[in-house]
């Protein structure tokens, strides 16, 4: 084995880097760094502006955050009065949202039917696609097998590099289609390659909605309630957008904004939302609940669940981490609107149910959280439970794999995406480029020869 990549030459090296990458964090003061683009009560700097959505969660008066209840609204509408609509009605909505968030209106019956049809018809996968970019590379991870399959698109598409409004528009839309095939495809070929377990790989209903394709796609007798395809509709709505600065839609923004292609920038966002600090965060709620259904004997005593609360914040229990997951949000204070929606739909889906007890333990959870926190981190900091608190139970609920909770939140996200996109091809002209202070001394070149 060549002397460089040899275990303790690598060990020495790396140990090299870590004490030339040192930054002292005093030095962000110093220089007036905002880091994570956070200014230091918290709130978001703003780097741009857009027409698509608004997450309210706070007032600034005379400079200081003032809570409020969170708001989510997607074109100026909220996302209460659009749940609530479509369940007055009986209906589905994803497709609606979509169809709002992508041209900025509400479809008429007409434009719905046609818009909804238009997507169930885009699903199919280009010829041989399955079979050379999935079936031949399985991926443990859905969400590197999502990002490279929508890069590879670009392969299949006569017109990737074109740009006008009109061909973006029919690239998203193709895209909001396909990625639940693409989804289900990796996922029979995850289980076969990795899990030992039979492939079963359903044709398209063309006559199924989004949720309905999913569920259709992944159960084995491909049959479902209406009840849960409307579940998932509904969080497939809540999951669809969540503003422009979020992780994966800033870098599909960025992305865009160098003026490359849509297939890269979209599986840009992919590769983002794939993050346990963004996307990924509702699976680590699930691992936290498993953890705590095994090591609390009574899940209904508030006094055994605040306890293990109490020494999971000390770092002694779960992942060491010291968090509750789950809890706390970037911009929402006292409340996470799609929390408070999510948890109302999931508690009368799962009544009478066994899993209703799970549900009531992430209840208990929640409300205990703020004062725990108080207890043991001396913090008042007002908190409340965000959409990953409860998303990934129903996912559960749903039947849904967990390996699929990530990638679920990413076919969701690729409409608000979409939009995003757009609105910087439309709106801006520049390329977004934040500084970085460089604190690095100059120092003279050393020959080769003289090196020790």
């Amino acid at each position: 084995m060549p002397a460089f990549i040899s275990g303790a030459n690598i060990t020495g090296l790396c140990r090299e880097l870590v004490e030339n990458s040192a930054i002292q964090p005093s030095l962000y003061d110093k220089y007036h760094v905002k880091r994570g683009l956070r200014n230091s009560d918290g709130t978001g700097v703003v780097a741009g502006i857009t027409n698509i959505c608004n997450v309210h969660g706070y007032l600034l008066n005379e400079g200081e955050v003032e809570p409020i209840p969170g708001q989510l609204i997607y074109r100026g509408y909220s996302i209460n009065d659009l749940v609530e609509n479509v369940e007055a009605e009986d209906r589905y909505g994803y497709e609606e949202t979509s169809f709002l968030l992508l041209f900025g209106h509400l479809p008429t019956p007409k434009e719905l039917q046609s818009f909804s049809a238009y997507i169930s018809l885009k699903r199919d996968l280009p010829s041989g696609f399955v079979e050379d970019m999935i079936l031949k590379a399985p991926s443990k991870n859905i969400m590197n097998k999502l990002a490279r399959s929508v890069l590879a698109l670009y392969s299949y598409d006569d017109e990737c590099e074109n740009k006008g409004i009109e061909n973006e528009m029919r690239t998203a839309i193709s895209l909001i289609s396909k990625l639940p095939v693409i989804m289900a495809n990796a996922y029979q070929v995850k289980r076969r390659v990795f899990d030992n377990s039979s492939m079963i790989m359903h044709p398209i209903n063309y006559e199924e909605n989004t949720a309905q394709c999913i569920l259709s796609l992944l159960r084995p007798d491909r049959q479902y309630t209406k009840d849960e395809a409307q579940m998932l509709d509904r969080l497939l709505m809540l999951q669809a957008e969540h503003g422009g600065g979020n992780n994966s839609t800033f870098t599909c923004r960025v992305l865009t904004s160098s003026g490359t292609d849509p297939y890269s920038a979209y599986s840009s966002a992919i590769c983002s939302l794939k993050g346990p600090r963004h996307g990924g965060a509702n699976l680590q709620v699930i691992h936290m609940l498993d953890n705590f259904k095994a090591n609390i004997k009574h899940w209904d005593n508030e006094g055994e669940v605040a306890d293990y609360m109490r020494r999971t914040m000390r770092k002694e229990t779960n992942d060491g981490s010291g968090l509750i997951y789950g809890m706390g949000h970037a911009v929402y204070t006292i409340s996470d609107p799609r929390a408070v929606i999510l948890k109302k739909k999931a508690f009368e889906l799962a009544k009478g149910k066994e899993i209703e007890a799970e549900f009531k333990l992430l209840d208990t959870i929640e409300r205990l959280t703020p004062e725990i926190f108080k207890e043991v981190k001396g913090s008042a900091k007002t908190m409340c439970a965000n959409v990953d608190m409860y998303s990934g139970l129903v996912y559960r609920m749903l039947g849904i794999p967990d390996e699929l909770f990530t990638p679920l939140f990413a076919v969701a996200r690729m409409s608000g995406w979409a939009a995003h996109r757009m609105e910087e091809i439309l709106t801006s002209s520049r390329i977004i480029r934040p500084a970085y202070k460089a604190i690095s001394k100059e120092k003279a070149y050393i020959k080769l020869e003289e090196r020790e």
